[in-house]
């Protein structure tokens, strides 16, 4: 068995690379979708049409900082806390009353080594004695989100600075003793951030410095000019939250909904609320992190760590028939040395939380999530140039538990 595993360990760490890079700039399929079948485009305005710096995340920490303390007297001595721009990663869960924020997989599981009070990790002991295991019930994510009374994601494009800036209070309170109510912290910072949104600051402190928080280029331009040239209409759409009710002409004067139907759009009239999931339209989602991830996924590195961790764990499966002490022995040590690449893998992508995409083995539930409702996904809207207007995207066959492995390909 030992001979074996020194053999395996050998071929996957030669020189010789055998794998497909995954294109930073490809459209990724979940559903099968033909763009010849589309004839009306859609676009939301944030991060879509918009693309903005980092810097406007360090915006939104800022202005939510000063709205805790000048609306709801936080201690002002948060607002000399740094923002700490690699700390998490989006799609985390918060645990709304213990105050501990997490990442779980698409099953409710959590993911050990990532569980934080403010940043201070959680040892798998204190995480499994909190939740009496790693699941979270079902009825603390019961939401058609995966939001419930206990748990709330962290999910939008928006939610960095929010995760920071309740890692930063809690540990600020932690450092000095303060007691606190975790539940109502985190909707004060909840409120305080959608409240910069809402009251008009973050977009007139965008306005005001463009060069600053506005990432400008012409490939957006170039994108809607060639899908008109392919006569495709366009519309802008925000980002209105469920449930689904019918579009509602709007009256741009009196600000007055209408309270006629609608049988058909048309060019230059407002409507609003969201009715896309629910009238069957096609969906896109786009995830800028994808970029950075691909390049990681990509390197010979993450390869090599990834094949061999694969590898070793058929080993130990395997090597349970055997319950030789030798045997057992080596499996021990096979055990510490899957421990380690995994952590070494998902340090890759992000130290304490790893990628967005998937936990040690199982997808995330933000990946559950862009699954359900996302029929293609991409870091930039962009990507889609890289096709024709009629290419049909396929998604990939994916393996289940009890079929061939060769099929997930």
């Amino acid at each position: 068995m030992y001979h074996t595993h020194v053999l395996i360990s050998h071929f996957l760490f030669s020189d010789n690379p055998n794998y497909t890079e995954t294109r930073s700039d490809a459209v990724f399929a979940n559903n099968e979708i033909s763009l010849g079948d589309i004839d009306i485009y859609g676009f939301d305005y944030d991060y879509t049409l918009a693309l903005y710096k980092p810097a406007l995340h360090s915006l939104i920490y800022k202005l939510g900082g000063h709205a805790l303390v000048e609306n709801l007297k936080y201690p002002k001595e948060i607002l000399s806390l740094d923002y700490k721009e690699d700390f998490a990663v989006r799609g985390c869960h918060y645990d709304v009353r213990k105050g501990l924020l997490m990442k779980l997989d698409s099953f409710h599981n959590i993911q050990l080594g990532t569980v934080y009070k403010g940043t201070r990790q959680l040892s798998d002991t204190a995480v499994k004695s909190l939740y009496n295991g790693t699941h979270v019930a079902l009825d603390d994510m019961n939401s058609f989100y995966g939001t419930g009374p206990l748990m709330y994601q962290l999910v939008d494009l928006f939610a960095p600075p929010e995760m920071i800036l309740l890692t930063n209070i809690t540990d600020f309170f932690l450092d000095n003793n303060i007691p606190y109510d975790p539940e109502y912290v985190f909707h004060d910072v909840r409120s305080s951030v959608q409240g910069v949104h809402n009251s008009g600051a973050l977009h007139s402190a965008i306005m005001q410095d463009l060069d600053t928080y506005v990432d400008k280029g012409n490939e957006i331009k170039a994108l809607l000019e060639s899908l008109v040239q392919n006569s495709k209409k366009l519309f802008l759409i925000t980002n209105s939250g469920f449930p689904f009710v019918p579009f509602r002409m709007l009256d741009p004067t009196t600000q007055n909904e209408s309270y006629d139907r609608v049988y058909r759009l048309v060019q230059g009239k407002v409507y609003q609320q969201d009715p896309s999931l629910k009238s069957g339209w096609r969906t896109g989602a786009i995830i800028p992190e994808l970029e950075k991830e691909t390049l990681i996924m990509n390197s010979a590195d993450y390869h090599t760590a990834v094949n061999w961790l694969g590898q070793l764990e058929n080993l130990i499966e395997i090597s349970q028939m055997d319950k030789s002490p030798e045997t057992s022995s080596i499996r021990k040590q096979w055990l510490d040395e899957r421990h380690e690449l995994r952590n070494y893998t998902k340090s890759l992508f992000n130290p304490l939380f790893g990628s967005i995409f998937r936990t040690y083995h199982n997808p995330t539930y933000f990946t559950r999530r862009l699954a359900r409702f996302a029929d293609l996904y991409m870091s930039s809207v962009v990507n889609l140039m890289q096709y024709s207007p009629d290419h049909t995207f396929y998604p990939r066959r994916m393996a289940l538990p009890h079929e061939p492995h060769n099929m997930d390909n």
